[in-house]
C-alpha cells in the first residue's frame, strides 16, 4: 500500500475519522472477536457463549450488551418448556458483515501461529476450501503494493 499521492498531504486527511479506528472501538478486544467467532460457529445461547469463549458470565454479559447496543447482535426471546423466558443472540446484518474479518484473522493465525497446522478447516457446502483475499472489482488478486490510498473529498 503506497502513501504517495493524496495521502502525502497529511493535512487533508484526519486520522480521527479513520474507519479502522472506529471498527476497533466496536470489536477491538479479544472477547468481542471470540463472541463473533462463536456466533459464526452457530452459538446463540448466553451460557454457551461464556463457556466457549472462556470468560466469566459478567464479562460475556457486558460485552454482549455492548455489541447489542452497537447493532452487531440482536437479542431474541426464547422459552424452554417449564422455564422462564431467556434471550438468545443473533448476528445482525452489521454483525454478519464481519465474517471476512473473522475469517481473515483465522487464516492469518493458521498461517503464522499454528506450527502444527490449523485446528479447523473452513470449506463451502461442496467441501472446497475457503480463504479471504483482497481482490479488485474485476476479480484479480491484489497485494499491498498494488493498492493506492485516496482521500475522499
Amino acid at each position: 500500500m503506497t502513501l504517495d499521492g493524496p495521502l502525502a498531504d497529511r493535512d487533508r486527511w484526519q486520522a480521527t475519522r479513520c474507519s479502522i479506528g472506529k471498527a476497533m472501538d466496536v470489536i477491538g478486544n479479544r472477547t468481542a472477536v471470540l463472541l463473533l467467532r462463536e456466533a459464526f460457529y452457530g452459538t446463540t445461547r448466553f451460557h454457551d457463549f461464556a463457556t466457549r469463549v472462556g470468560v466469566t458470565e459478567a464479562s460475556a454479559a457486558a460485552r454482549l450488551r455492548e455489541l447489542v447496543d452497537l447493532g452487531v447482535f440482536e437479542k431474541r426471546p426464547y422459552r424452554e418448556p417449564g422455564q422462564r423466558t431467556r434471550h438468545e443472540y443473533a448476528l445482525t446484518e452489521m454483525g454478519r458483515d464481519l465474517l471476512p474479518t473473522v475469517l481473515a484473522l483465522m487464516q492469518w493465525g493458521d498461517r503464522h501461529l499454528q506450527s502444527d497446522g490449523a485446528p479447523l478447516r473452513v470449506v463451502d457446502t461442496s467441501g472446497a476450501p475457503v480463504r479471504v483475499q483482497v481482490r479488485a472489482d474485476d476479480g484479480h488478486d491484489l497485494a499491498a503494493e498494488d493498492l493506492v490510498l485516496q482521500v475522499n473529498r
